[in-house]
């Protein structure tokens, strides 16, 4: 699908100066039977790169979990599997957490410097509410000792690399395992069948490592929203206005809204149902969420936003749709065609097909219709604001027609939603 004002050729380029890539490689994690139970989560600079970066801070934790969760999506990284991240002891503490939904988020915490009895007695005051939320708990061998004796109880999952661990340390973590039921072993950089058969007989849980696969790297072009946008909801949420106000932000904002619904949909919030309308978006997070989430997005994404011309387009369209069907359907129709409207040229913006853009976010089976075929009950509507577009006069009037809307007034709806457009600002 392209965009009915210019050939794909022209947009393109257009587009694709505003498109990052987002870039996380995962490594499966096996049970003794192998199948796959989780994966770890490691940052990548570029599709090539075979190693994370150099630097691992808070930050840096913060970019991989929002790229996760809000660009790439937890459904093409992990599904319904366990994420298991590392994270630096400023983590802990972090706000970036509290855009989680936890129970699918394994936390590697790293040993504190010099054995620190301070600092170890520190962090698990901190592990515990981490634990109480719902996150999963993994360290490494270290923690068996006694020295890290309050942080066992909190623990799910203890790592240890096989290239580096002795045949004594093995056993004793299998004692401590045996001991500590809610704790379970895994052996990660397993490269050969011996390893494998090695800690399998010792009575390791899980298994990682080259042997079974390499990280794969997966990446996915990234769309940004207004930085001014961004920091107008977060105003917004701050001083806890009303949700339409919001709404009308989000509305504005195609890259912002896209990135909003597929937050929600990725992080697992175990909803009965899909999200289609950014006030209910915004209603299911919650003023505080809301505010981290905004918070990350104006840390994590550079100040260019989707081509303004493709924005204008989409916005247009929404806006058309959302009026027309305020006097043929619904409220929560007209809603949804808003939509419709404003996620319709998803493919332009992220250079993919149609289909692959909506595999990245859930969205109702009407709305899904419309963006593919143009069929069901918003595909019409859709249909007439791209003959508004291109001046096709003669399928303005028959569309117009068949859904029983007059000629004058499709005409009076797109020089109000040019209007309101141009009072946007966009």
């Amino acid at each position: 699908m392209n965009s009915p004002l210019t050939s794909p050729d022209n947009d393109a380029p257009e587009a694709q100066g505003a498109v990052m890539q987002a870039h996380i490689a995962r490594q499966p994690i096996v049970d003794r039977k192998q199948q796959i139970v989780g994966y770890e989560l490691f940052a990548r600079e570029s599709g090539t790169a075979e190693h994370a970066p150099a630097q691992h801070s808070a930050e840096s934790d913060s970019v991989l979990l929002f790229n996760a969760l809000s660009n790439i999506g937890a459904e093409r990284l992990f599904g319904e599997k366990l994420a298991f991240i590392n994270c630096v002891v400023e983590d802990l503490k972090a706000e970036h957490l509290d855009i989680v939904f936890p129970d699918r988020i394994v936390l590697e915490v790293p040993r504190i410097y010099g054995d620190d009895p301070t600092g170890i007695a520190e962090v698990a005051a901190q592990l515990k509410p981490l634990r109480e939320r719902g996150f999963h708990l993994a360290a490494g061998p270290f923690a068996a000792a006694s020295l890290y004796a309050a942080w066992l109880p909190l623990l799910s999952y203890i790592k240890a690399d096989v290239q580096s661990l002795s045949a004594n340390v093995a056993v004793a973590l299998q004692r401590k395992a045996e001991s500590q039921r809610n704790v379970r072993l895994v052996a990660e950089r397993v490269e050969t069948p011996e390893q494998f058969k090695t800690y399998f007989d010792a009575g390791f849980h899980f298994f990682q490592g080259y042997y079974f696969a390499r990280p794969q790297t997966i990446s996915a072009k990234v769309i940004n929203p207004a930085h001014a946008n961004v920091l107008q909801l977060m105003n917004l949420v701050m001083r806890q206005a009303e949700l339409n106000e919001i709404e009308q932000v989000l509305k504005r904002d195609p890259a912002l809204s896209f990135k909003l619904l597929r937050y929600i949909n990725s992080s697992g919030f175990g909803l009965m149902s899909e999200v289609t309308s950014f006030r209910h978006a915004a209603a299911i997070l919650g003023y505080k969420k809301l505010f981290r989430w905004l918070a990350l997005l104006l840390a994590t994404v550079p100040g260019n936003a989707a081509s303004p011309a493709i924005a204008r387009t989409a916005i247009t369209r929404g806006r058309m749709m959302e009026l027309l069907a305020k006097g043929t359907l619904s409220d929560e129709d007209a809603d949804n065609a808003f939509v419709v409207g404003i996620f319709s040229m998803l493919d332009v913006m992220l250079g993919v097909p149609m289909e692959k853009a909506l595999s990245e976010i859930t969205l109702s089976e009407p709305i899904v219709m419309a963006l593919k075929d143009n069929t069901g009950i918003f595909g019409s509507y859709l249909q007439l604001t791209r003959a508004v577009e291109q001046r096709d006069f003669d399928n303005i009037d028959f569309l117009a027609m068949a859904l029983g809307i007059q000629s004058w007034r499709v005409s009076s709806v797109h020089l109000a939603a040019l209007a309101w457009v141009e009072e946007l600002g966009i």
